[in-house]
């Protein structure tokens, strides 16, 4: 467990020791922790919440336990944290679109960012996704034509996964892929869901240039499923400076580093 006596720790410090106290216990209870840390039992709930939002830790009753590789938070939980950060992410990735694009844009939390801030910049183009939500917001634009691969829906992810999704985009040439990932290693991005990762393959397949959009909350995590090597990847659009050794990892493949809050 955590160590004891541990009083006015800070937010990151307190999210540090939780994760320190999961490396070697597969769970933990919020009241232990709130005795450890020496703060009430509803800041350590907030702390697991945090964590478990970025996908580093999963809730249980009463406490947390370790995060696995093939699990991750819902969208709608997802789609709560670091709201500013992905929002300036979304709009840096939807000014790279020009007139008369066509666009192919993934599921997730940021990407439905893109949606929203590319139908606020009035901007002809076409969108093929198979997110419900990037739809229906890119939609309401006037300027934007959108086409929603079909699928079987997922609730949850509020998108549209499977085969025939895929076989849908291997019909259209497009100039532009975005997609987000669950994690971003030296490996490449990666993903907690397969069926997402099998999307995200043929999006890219598809376009001479493919954004990757992630916040720096995925720098170094790994999850199930490598989407694909981090050369067939052309911007990495995120808010903040990734680590040294990954930043040059990923410029040795060429990937051109784009920062949001530059």
């Amino acid at each position: 467990m955590a160590p004891r006596n541990i009083k006015a720790l800070g937010k990151a410090a307190r999210h540090a020791a939780i994760l320190e106290a999961l490396s070697t216990d597969p769970t933990v209870r919020i009241s232990t922790l709130a005795e450890d840390f020496g703060v009430s039992t509803e800041t350590v709930r907030r702390d697991i919440e945090d964590l478990s939002a970025r996908g580093m830790v999963r809730r249980t009753y009463g406490g947390a336990s370790v995060s696995h590789p093939a699990s991750q938070p819902r969208l709608s939980e997802r789609e709560q944290v670091l709201v500013a950060e992905r929002a300036r992410i979304g709009q840096a990735g939807a000014a790279l679109v020009e007139e008369g694009m066509v666009i192919m844009l993934d599921a997730g939390s940021t990407t439905t960012h893109f949606a929203r801030a590319l139908a606020a910049r009035g901007v002809r183009a076409t969108l093929l996704t198979n997110s419900l939500d990037a739809a229906l917001i890119a939609g309401s634009s006037e300027a934007l034509r959108v086409l929603v691969a079909p699928g079987e829906l997922s609730a949850v992810e509020r998108g549209l996964y499977g085969p025939e999704t895929a076989a849908f985009l291997r019909r259209f040439h497009v100039d532009m892929t975005v997609i987000g990932a669950s994690g971003l290693t030296e490996e490449g991005p990666c993903e907690a869901e397969s069926r997402a990762a099998w999307v995200k393959r043929a999006m890219l397949e598809r376009a001479p240039r493919r954004l990757l959009l992630v916040d720096s909350s995925k720098f170094g995590r790994v999850f199930l499923e490598q989407i694909c090597p981090p050369e067939q990847i052309t911007d990495l659009v995120t808010e903040a400076h990734p680590p040294v050794p990954l930043a040059a990892a990923l410029g040795r493949h060429g990937l051109r580093l784009i920062v949001s809050d530059l």
